[in-house]
């Protein structure tokens, strides 16, 4: 097995607490430095990535309805339990409301660019977006949590929080899990996104190692009262900006958690609304991104995404309260709204990474052998998919 060379390691330049692994508290999260890695890549695979968010990608053909049906249970089973931190102040935080997860459409229509000012108009019903992509060895379940608004108090008191508004955001987490012949599989590891910044998590008792990207803590397990009981990946997202992160890892998350407000989001069989900004019991339902007329179907949609990787939102007016970019000034001034500012999970990317834009969708088994080790590793990642939609593999 090669060994991959590990980053240099400066804890110098972003001077906001953290929980570091261990629930110790660092000054800053790792700067992490890229070292130059050769890789031979499968020509077939690299081929289709390349057109992965084209319009004119082959559409992928019908499953079998029993391995359709095992691939959405699966994703039902490791369903993550999230915590979403809220925020009850400033101009454009509609009570807590805004902090709300729920679907791109839950104003009944496929605009973009009217989810801003709609927040305040619909019951924002809980619903987490999904897809599935396998290889024999591995199931790689990504979820997507989206919001109608990212959004600002005025204060910089959240770390990698900005000033900056925009209409939707996502956010979301990979949840890896090793085919082991059991009906769910074996939780391995997980890895959030925050923005432009990907982290990593290993559950207790998994072999999951550091590998070109350090692991940056442990993944807690929560049970679901709806269902069995069963450990859940537990991840927390922060109010305002929704960066994803595992539940524990921030000091001030597990704070509010423990004593403050936040809805606690349960995989469920209904698409439940909070009943206000501290509801610990909120059931979402599971969409798949690949569902007909769904997120992938209608990425060529302008009036829902701008470009294939951008969803659409503006910065226009808003006739039923403060537009957006209000919040991110005190006073009666407006501050930034970035506009077309949000992407959908196949164009996530983390800055300074190894793998390409979007592999945490289209090409996780190559972003997972980057992030990490394990016993067995093969010496180049194994991409023999069986199924693969972004890419249209379905057998």
């Amino acid at each position: 097995m090669r060994q991959l060379p590990y980053r240099h390691v400066d804890f110098t330049d972003v001077p906001v607490p953290f929980a570091a692994p261990g629930g110790t508290v660092a000054t800053s999260r790792p700067h992490r430095f890229r070292a130059p890695l050769t890789r031979r890549r499968s020509f077939a695979v690299t081929a289709a990535l390349a057109a992965v968010c084209g319009a004119g990608l082959t559409q992928p053909t019908a499953a079998h309805a029993d391995a359709a049906a095992d691939r959405a249970a699966l994703a039902q089973w490791w369903a993550p339990v999230n915590f979403q931190d809220v925020d009850s102040t400033g101009e454009t935080a509609l009570g807590g409301k805004s902090d709300y997860i729920t679907s791109y459409d839950y104003d009944g229509d496929l605009n973009g660019r009217n989810n801003w000012e709609n927040t305040s108009q619909f019951p924002l019903a809980a619903h987490v977006y999904y897809s599935v992509v396998q290889t024999p060895s591995f199931s790689y379940l990504l979820y997507t949590y989206f919001h109608p608004r990212d959004w600002s108090d005025g204060v910089l008191d959240n770390y990698q929080e900005d000033l900056t508004e925009h209409e939707n955001d996502a956010e979301g987490v990979l949840v890896v899990v090793a085919n082991d012949g059991s009906a769910h599989g074996q939780l391995k590891a997980a890895i959030t996104v925050a923005h432009s910044n990907f982290y990593s998590w290993v559950p207790a008792g998994s072999d999951f190692t550091s590998g070109q990207e350090s692991v940056d803590g442990t993944l807690k397990l929560q049970g679901d009262p709806h269902d069995d009981g069963h450990g859940r990946p537990f991840t927390t997202q922060q109010p305002n900006t929704h960066a994803a992160w595992a539940e524990g890892y921030l000091s001030q998350e597990r704070s509010q958690y423990a004593s403050g407000d936040g809805i606690v989001y349960y995989p469920g069989s209904t698409a439940e609304v909070p009943s206000g900004s501290n509801d610990r019991d909120v059931q979402y339902t599971l969409t798949d991104v690949f569902a007909a007329n769904g997120m992938w179907a209608n990425r060529t949609l302008t009036t829902l995404f701008a470009t294939t990787n951008n969803f659409a939102g503006d910065d226009s007016s808003n006739p039923y309260g403060a537009k957006c970019g209000a919040g991110g000034v005190l006073g009666p001034a407006n501050g930034a709204c970035d506009t077309d500012a949000a992407n959908p999970p196949w164009a996530w990317d983390d800055g300074d990474d190894l793998p390409g834009r979007g592999y945490l969708a289209t090409n996780p088994a190559e972003l997972v052998w980057d992030y990490f080790n394990w016993p067995g590793k093969p010496s180049a990642p194994d991409l023999a998919y069986t199924w693969d939609q972004y890419n249209g593999i379905t057998s």
